[in-house]
């Protein structure tokens, strides 16, 4: 199965007031934002704006001090990481998690079992079942991999690396990706296939992304969301930010925003 149906009479993913401080410092100040069925929503700001706080409590990852988050209309906030997965948050990271001694599709079968339940056993390798290695060849197939599923994982390319992790991520069957820089280490090449393999996705997936590389996002986002000093300073389209003077002097000497 791809993505779980949704209505779209709502928000696929709604933030209300969301705070994180440690002591007197607030990370995020009160965020609201909303993501649709079928939408790229990016999230931008300075270094230590609070993006990746963000995307932690999204995930479970950290528990926040206030505000709410709910996914399909059901409040998560209180969730576990586990049972988040499960409701369909599928999370990537900056750093690549791939096991780079297994195989492409060896990778991809951990996912794929684990979200379906099955356990590896020790006279019978995980390749020889057939419904989940059919599985992980349909996700391998949607960024582009399938040709080297036989390789190791620490043969790749970083570009392939990440598509894999992408990969991965799309196995637990999510509703909504939470990409944290999917773009991070990439060149200009790797990084070009990365917008248009998310650009094909995004008929499926409704994604969340934080990301410096202010090209790829006026490239992929239909909203966004300015954070500074962990609070929401602008959110809009693409041309309403890109107009902003708030925004252009949250960049200046730090990231050029495309005219």
């Amino acid at each position: 199965m791809t993505a779980a149906a949704h209505s779209p009479s709502g928000p696929l993913l709604a933030v209300h007031g969301l705070v994180k401080r440690y002591g007197a410092l607030l990370v995020t100040d009160a965020v609201d934002l909303e993501l649709a069925p079928g939408q790229i929503h990016a999230v931008i700001g300075p270094n230590g704006a609070g993006k990746t706080t963000l995307i932690n409590q999204l995930h479970g990852e950290l528990r926040s001090d206030a505000g709410r988050i709910e996914l399909a209309g059901k409040d998560i906030t209180h969730w576990p990481v586990h049972a988040r997965a499960r409701a369909g948050l599928g999370r990537s990271y900056q750093i690549t998690a791939v096991l780079r001694e297994f195989t492409v599709l060896e990778n991809v079968l951990l996912a794929v079992q684990a979200v379906r339940g099955h356990n590896f056993h020790f006279w019978r390798p995980v390749t020889s079942i057939p419904s989940l290695v059919e599985a992980a060849d349909r996700y391998l197939g949607m960024v582009g991999l399938l040709g080297v599923r036989r390789r190791s994982a620490g043969l790749l390319s970083y570009g392939q690396q990440r598509q894999l992790e992408l990969a991965m991520t799309l196995a637990v069957e999510p509703r909504v990706l939470l990409l944290d820089e999917p773009m991070a280490g990439l060149g200009a090449t790797e990084s070009a296939q990365m917008v248009e393999l998310l650009q094909r996705l995004r008929r499926q997936y409704a994604m969340l992304l934080v990301e410096h590389d202010m090209h790829a996002v006026f490239s992929l986002a239909d909203r966004l969301t300015v954070l500074v000093y962990g609070r929401v300073v602008c959110c809009g389209t693409p041309d309403e930010v890109r107009a902003s003077p708030i925004v252009r002097e949250a960049y200046l000497g730090d990231e050029e925003i495309p005219g």
